[in-house]
């Protein structure tokens, strides 16, 4: 009988003593460097978390992701305000800044000015609005402060809405690997969409301004 309780809870202790950790790691270096598909791996766990350990498990996606993604942005952003005061800049501010185009940095400003640092949320649920917004921040001179009341709501919201779209990957499908594969083939889209949806509208736009 224990070696049948052993057997049983053994591989799923294991599980979540590495993965917790893991998804803490890649998420907030997700944050640092953002070309790691955060959202994908949050959606991914929380399916793994549904077929198996719901709802603790869960939870615990939820603030394991939602943490790591708060420490990865309070920390970028620190670099950036550190970059911004050093005289030669910083290796993490001219990253923050090639990945702000101009348009999308002017739109970023705006919206800072007129919704404060409520915009921040905005930003964690729009596919790649989260760089702009910051750098938005950094130029405004934000306090670090500030911006992390800000971040708090924004990085909730986040690891929320990615581990909705898990949940429902793994309750349309049997199998873990089906709902991961779904997963992340709904967090591809959604990230998508917005980018194909700028191309297509912005040949229009020419077309009308000509």
């Amino acid at each position: 009988m224990i070696l049948a309780v052993t057997t049983i809870v053994t591989p799923e202790s294991t599980q979540q003593a590495v993965g917790y950790p893991t998804l803490f790691l890649l998420v907030a270096v997700g944050a640092l460097v953002p070309v790691v598909p955060t959202g994908a791996l949050v959606s991914s766990a929380a399916v793994v978390a549904f077929h198996r350990t719901l709802p603790f498990g869960l939870l615990m996606v939820f603030g394991v992701a939602a943490f790591a993604a708060f420490l990865g942005d309070l920390a970028l952003y620190w670099l950036g305000r550190r970059g911004m005061h050093s005289k030669n800049g910083s290796k993490w501010l001219e990253a923050i800044r090639s990945r702000a185009p101009e348009e999308r940095l002017a739109q970023a400003q705006d919206k800072l000015a007129d919704h404060g640092v409520m915009v921040l949320v905005l930003s964690r649920l729009v596919p790649a609005g989260r760089i702009p917004v910051m750098l938005a921040c950094l130029l405004a001179k934000m306090p670090l402060r500030q911006f992390a009341r800000g971040d708090v709501p924004a990085c909730l919201a986040w690891a929320a809405t990615y581990q909705v779209i898990g949940i429902l990957g793994g309750s349309l499908f049997a199998e873990p690997w089906q709902g991961v594969a779904a997963a992340i083939a709904l967090t591809v889209l959604v990230s998508a969409a917005p980018v194909v949806w700028r191309k297509v509208r912005r040949p229009s736009s020419d077309g009308q301004h000509a």
